[in-house]
């Protein structure tokens, strides 16, 4: 294959966060703001997810709850199979868990490469969340270093699409041109104050449908 796109996957191929959901549903109301510690610059944002995910003490049929709250797009396996017809390889760069991640993949019969925090969840003790640390990827602050993964595949000549929604993606969205970046909540808001291009998105089938269809 020619072509690469990368793509996040909390609020990207999702509507929703697993972080924002498990926040609202499955820590207690007294957690330390562990946001706060990482905005402050006193942990990184893998040291904050990893100890928000710790605190999870519901039951693990309640956390797949929550994870099928996350609502995976449901065009996205046909729109998968269309670009891979296309030429198109799609690879999920994720700063959350591959737990989760997976889970939703599998159910919907998707098989993707994924970057992402490895985890496993354990009733009492939470989702434990690890580094990956045998990543050619990896990141010390994130876990997964998104813009190595384009950086990568873009030395390798092939065309690199991206897209994304937070704040953790903008460097990585930065390295390929604007009409391969693709962004919606606080990474367009981002690249909308710098005045960098971008191709907006409300789901990520849309994606797909435009990269198929030459943009």
């Amino acid at each position: 294959m020619q072509n690469v796109l990368v793509s996040d996957f909390d609020g990207t191929m999702t509507a929703r966060d697993f972080f924002k959901l498990a926040i609202q549903q499955l820590l207690p109301p007294d957690v330390t703001n562990f946001w706060s510690e990482y905005r402050a610059g006193n942990i990184t944002h893998f040291q904050a997810l990893k100890k928000y995910f710790a605190e999870i003490r519901k039951s693990e049929a309640e956390v797949l709850n929550v994870v099928d709250q996350m609502e995976l797009d449901p065009a996205l396996p046909r729109a998968v199979a269309d670009l891979r017809t296309a030429g198109w390889q799609v690879i999920v760069t994720s700063a959350g868990c591959e737990w989760y991640i997976r889970r939703l993949l599998g159910r919907a019969g998707v098989e993707l490469e994924v970057h992402s925090n490895p985890g496993r969840f354990e009733e009492g003790r939470g989702l434990l969340m690890e580094l990956p640390l045998g990543s050619q990827f990896l990141s010390s602050t994130l876990g997964v270093d998104k813009a190595a993964v384009v950086r990568h595949h873009a030395e390798s000549g092939r065309s690199v699409a991206f897209a994304g929604d937070g704040f953790p993606d903008e460097e990585a969205a930065r390295l390929v041109p604007g009409h391969l970046r693709f962004a919606r909540g606080d990474l367009a808001d981002v690249l909308e104050k710098h005045g960098e291009p971008f191709q907006p998105f409300s789901a990520w089938s849309e994606i797909a449908r435009r990269l198929i269809g030459g943009l």
